[in-house]
């Protein structure tokens, strides 16, 4: 089939080729009931096969829908994570045939803006939204949207997860056997420098770490931990705190990737080689990992499968209410990446 053939694909077609109703192929796309488990799967294989991507336009005019899903976010620069997110949250929606809104909800002097989520809800039509930490567990953002009758879907939420469905990853266990391959390496002076405090991820990644180091039978001090902010900045000074104490540590856990390159830059400043000195480690498996000097070893977390499956979860309620009793959770595997800012003590 021709690239100019797949633009031609239509409903009758799916139709014809899956030997069903164009009704049938209608209740499949909208996930309706009144097609079997048996037809569903059909039709929804010839949709791939074909190519078929429904018109969010001209759907919306024939239905109360405006096939548009918006992803909130409270900052949209600084990190790995938006883009991330973005990109699988776009593969979903064009699979579905919905159109992506990314919306921010922060001042451009990083203050969060309440007033702003009550504007995007009443000058958007949504027909569902993607909630990403830390807002999916903020009160007011949940009482705002559930005011204006809206399907949500919450990204790794910390609390009261029998409020909405919602993805997430096991931060903490990752960031526990992240801290006991530092020590099987010989570590025992292991620093971590943590995220912002209202941020899921950030508080699953601390208690991780320290749940490993009390499992050693370690009482953490409390200028073992810096603060951090998830950006490079706030890593460079944790580092430059770290490594300036009288023991310094033998090797520094950064709660992200932008954090730990953070760190790299404060060891170069401190004349510390890495990892011969100090083993250096990160979270996320961001692309500037990798670029870093030395590469940086870290957890791959699957931001972009885990927004997908938001989104996924997400069309999936709308129309169909067998749907919505099947799946209220859905949980993304980790691994951790070794690459060469590491090395026994």
């Amino acid at each position: 089939m021709t690239r100019n053939d797949q633009k031609r694909v239509t409903i009758v077609d799916i139709a014809r080729e899956a030997g069903v109703s164009i009704k049938t192929v209608s209740r499949v796309l909208n996930r309706e009931e009144g097609a079997s488990a048996e037809v569903r799967s059909r039709v929804e294989t010839v949709i791939e096969k074909m190519g078929y991507r429904p018109n969010a336009s001209a759907r919306s005019l024939s239905s109360r829908r405006s096939y548009l899903i918006g992803v909130i976010f409270q900052r949209l620069g600084g990190y790995h994570y938006v883009g991330e997110v973005q990109t699988g949250a776009l593969r979903a929606t064009r699979r579905g045939g919905y159109q992506l809104v990314v919306e921010q909800v922060e001042t451009p002097d990083g203050v969060f803006d309440a007033e702003a989520v009550t504007a995007i809800l009443r000058n958007t039509t949504f027909d569902g939204l993607v909630l990403t930490p830390p807002l999916c567990d903020d009160p007011r953002i949940l009482e705002a949207v559930e005011a204006a009758d809206l399907a949500y879907v919450r990204m790794a939420p910390n609390a009261d997860l029998d409020r909405a469905p919602y993805v997430w990853m096991d931060d903490e266990g990752a960031a526990r056997e992240q801290t006991l391959s530092l020590w099987e390496m010989g570590h025992r002076r292991i620093a971590f420098v943590a995220g912002p405090e209202d941020h899921r991820a950030a508080i699953q990644r601390r208690q991780g770490y320290l749940r490993a180091m009390a499992e050693r039978g370690v009482a953490v001090p409390d200028a073992w931990i810096a603060s951090g902010d998830f950006f490079g900045m706030s890593g460079f000074k944790a580092g430059d705190a770290l490594l300036s104490l009288p023991e310094p540590p033998t090797a520094i856990f950064a709660g992200n990737d932008e954090m730990a390159i953070g760190v790299l830059a404060a060891a170069a400043k401190h004349g510390v080689p890495v990892p011969d000195r100090l083993s250096v480690v990160g979270f996320d498996n961001a692309p500037n990992g990798a670029s870093a000097w030395p590469p940086l070893t870290t957890v791959h977390q699957p931001i972009a499968e885990m927004a997908e499956a938001a989104v996924d979860l997400l069309i999936k309620r709308f129309g169909d209410a067998r749907f919505r009793e099947q799946e209220h959770s859905r949980k993304l595997d980790y691994r951790l990446v070794v690459r060469d800012s590491v090395s026994p003590v």
